[in-house]
This record gives structure tokens, sequence and C-alpha cells, in this order.
């Protein structure tokens, strides 16, 4: 049986180890094999995992990621305790993930027809699930109604129409409103300034409460606010809380989600002990002491748990040095989409000097196809594998087929073990949409 060292025992000289190992999932390790030293994520190496589900694949460190739940769900009912803490399911919306936030108490949002169908299937109770969205259709709508979903985080007057329509019984609702805060992050990522696309500004929420209100089937219970993701300043989460205030006095503040991660060995990301502290006393400075609070993690619960892993294709010493694996922009999209840095490992060889900077690549025909700029790693060859740390969140989320390209399977590993939650996709699932075209 090989022997797993703990992370801060094991930094060899000349690589950086000891900085990556805060980045990498809680239950990482170094295990000692016959080629030298191993990363293995929950006890299991990374060659055993490459060779029993094949690569790209997405490992999620299960025993880590209960641990982050935890410290949400039990944190913030320490310091509120009429609290609730929803999973942001889009982060990771599959049925292994939504079956492990059930199980740890987490309720769950959902931001569309597909993530509904799939918390139901994991056998999340009705009642614990929010549905989001600044363009619900009315079959989405009709299909959480018949669903027994238990609240509706309504975006528009437009949503209201549809739910008047539709409603034929009783029916939670909260109200997105804009909180005019201008998030210090990705463009892309950020919505509570005064220009999203989300929710209402405070003076037409008004008015969409009073019709709430007035409506017998329209069980208004508060508003929800959020002001991007990866935010790595405590601050904006007081003064989104602080600005929700001025709307009214109401039964449920839902203040969102949005906390940071490091991504990098640059990054320094709150804890969640700071986060919950600051929103915690803002409420107290802000909101009814009788109110809810609910919160809205997501990155934040699954995006150090995970890593992706790869095997190197080729390797290019031309202009720069090209690494270039099995994977690309096809199933780490996020990189292409908001420049985020990520940081990678090669994974069976962590004992060598990490002597030289490559460019790790993926095999999707775009030039933008750029995992990692200037990766710090021994010289790679063919059949090395490498680890992208820090992407439980929104890799598989955001997989696609380009280039034909067939998203990853998920494995959660945990004291040893790995099991498969989602199978890798086959050239036949691709085919099955096209099944029109192949008609005689």
């Amino acid at each position: 049986m090989t022997q797993q060292h703990r992370p801060e025992q094991t930094a060899p000289e000349g690589t950086r180890l000891g900085e990556l190992w805060r980045i990498l999932p809680e239950e990482s390790g170094r295990i000692a094999t016959a080629a030298g030293g191993e990363l293995a994520i929950g006890g299991v190496g990374v060659t055993e995992l490459a060779e029993r589900y094949g690569t790209p694949l997405h490992v999620i460190d299960e025993a880590g990621l209960r641990r982050q739940i935890r410290r949400f769900v039990d944190g913030i009912r320490e310091r509120w305790p009429n609290s609730e803490v929803l999973f942001a399911s889009k982060s990771l919306p599959a049925v292994g993930m939504y079956r492990v936030a059930q199980d740890e108490g987490l309720s769950v949002d959902v931001a569309g027809g597909g993530e509904l169908v799939l918390a139901l299937a994991a056998g999340v109770d009705p009642a614990r699930l929010h549905f989001h969205g600044n363009a619900k259709t009315v079959a989405e709508l009709r299909l959480a109604l018949d669903a027994g979903i238990g609240t509706i985080i309504v975006d528009n007057e437009d949503e209201l129409d549809r739910l008047a329509r539709l409603l034929d019984r009783r029916q939670k609702l909260l109200l997105r409103v804009i909180p005019g805060v201008e998030a210090d992050t990705h463009a892309s990522q950020a919505t509570g300034g005064a220009r999203s696309k989300f929710g209402l500004p405070m003076d037409q929420a008004a008015r969409a409460i009073e019709r709430m209100r007035a409506h017998p089937l329209m069980d208004f219970e508060g508003v929800h606010l959020h002001i991007g993701s990866q935010i790595l300043n405590t601050h904006q989460f007081t003064r989104a809380v602080e600005n929700i205030s001025t709307v009214g006095d109401f039964p449920v503040y839902d203040v969102g989600g949005g906390l940071g991660v490091a991504y990098s060995y640059d990054d320094a990301a709150p804890s969640v002990d700071a986060y919950l502290d600051a929103i915690v006393a803002a409420a107290r400075a802000h909101l009814p002491a009788e109110a809810k609070i609910m919160i809205e993690p997501g990155r934040s619960v699954v995006a150090r748990a995970g890593v992706t892993l790869y095997r190197v294709v080729s390797v290019k010493r031309t202009g720069d040095v090209f690494v270039a694996v099995d994977g690309g922009m096809a199933d780490q999209l996020d990189v292409a989409l908001t420049g985020q840095r990520y940081e990678a490992v090669l994974a069976n060889r962590l004992d060598e000097p990490w002597d030289e900077r490559a460019q790790l690549v993926g095999r999707q025909c775009e030039s933008g196809d750029l995992l990692v700029d200037g990766a710090p790693m021994p010289p790679a060859r063919v059949g090395d594998l490498v680890v992208m740390a820090a992407t439980g969140a929104y890799s598989y989320t955001l997989a696609n087929n380009y280039n034909g390209a067939l998203k990853p399977a998920i494995v959660f590993v945990r004291d040893g073990e790995a099991r498969l939650v989602a199978r890798r996709e086959r050239y036949e699932d691709l085919l099955a949409t096209q099944s029109p075209a192949l008609e005689p």
C-alpha cells in the first residue's frame, strides 16, 4: 500500500507544491511510486484514475466538498439561526452533486428547466428548490409549478403576468432587486450594477411587490439580490445588504452568493468565516432581527474540491514550449470566457524540478484554446498526466462539443475509493440528436 503524505510535508526543492496545496482539493497528497511522487486526490492516485476512467476527467474530493458545505451551513446557523443555505447549482449541475447537497442540508437553486429536472431526478425535495432566471418560459414555469417547487424568484413584471395565468394554488415568491453595487469582478460575472439584466431597480420593485401582495395566489415573502461571482472583497457584500434594506421590511432576505476562491498562486480569497461575519454583521445593522437570511454559495462550495485530469498528447518546443493535452476549451471554457488564471501540475512527476514554463494548450482549433499561460512544470513528455486545480465549478457546466469533443466523466473520490457519478459522453450521444437527418 502506498503512503500518502500530508500536503504541508511535501514541497520538493525546485517546485511550487508548497503554494499549490492550498489550491488543490483539501484531501490531496503525494503518494510514492516507482517513478517518484504522484498526486493523489481522496487517497486515489491520478494514474489509477486515468487508467480506470480515461481522460479528460473531472475528479471531485467528496470529503473536502462535504466539509466545505458544513462550513456554510453550520457557520451561518451559529451566527443567524433563522437562516438557509442554497447551493447555486449552476456551478455543478450533476445528479451526484445534487444528492450531496441534499444529504448535507443544503437547499438548491436552479436556473433553468434542465437543472430543475436534474435536481428532481436526484431526489431533492421540491419544497427546497428555488427557481431563478431572468427569462423563464411558460413551459419552465409550468414544469416548476407541477413539481411543487418551493420558491420562485421573480425577475420582472412579464414573469408576474405569466404566473398570474398559470397559478392554481398559493406559491411562495421572492423578488429579485438590483442592489446597485458594481462588483469588482470580470464584467461577465457582475450582476448587481445599475445596468444588470437581472432583477428590477428599487423604484420598479415597489410596484411589483404591490402586485404580488394583491394577488390571492402569490405568497410574497421577500427580496433577493446578487452582486456577481468571484468576489474577493467582503465589503461589497455588506454594501449590498445595506442597500437592499432600503426596499422595505420583509420576512425573507436572500442576499445571494458570489464568494470568490483562490485559483492561482497570487489569489487571496476570503474564508467562509470572514464572508459570513461580514454578511451577518450587515444584517444585524440593517435588517429586521426576526427576518430569515438566505445565502447562495456555488463556486465557493465546489471549485476547490474539483480538479480536471488530462493526458499529454504532444510536446512542441518551437516559438514557445507547447504542451498539448487531450482536452481544452470544450471542457474548460471559463478560461476563454473570463481570462481567469488557473494553475496546473504535472501530476505523475511531482518531485522533479519545475524548470520549464509551458503553454498548456488544448486540442480545439482556436489559438485562444490556452489553458494555462506559462505553467511551471518539469519538461513534459507524451503520456504524462496534468491536473488543473480548482476546476470544480463551471467546468462541467460549460462543457460543449466543439470539434466534436465529448463531455468528460465525473468521479467522486473519498477514503481511497472512487465512484463514477457521470459517465463520459459517447459518439452515439452526439448522433442521437441528429437522428432526423439520419432517417431514410
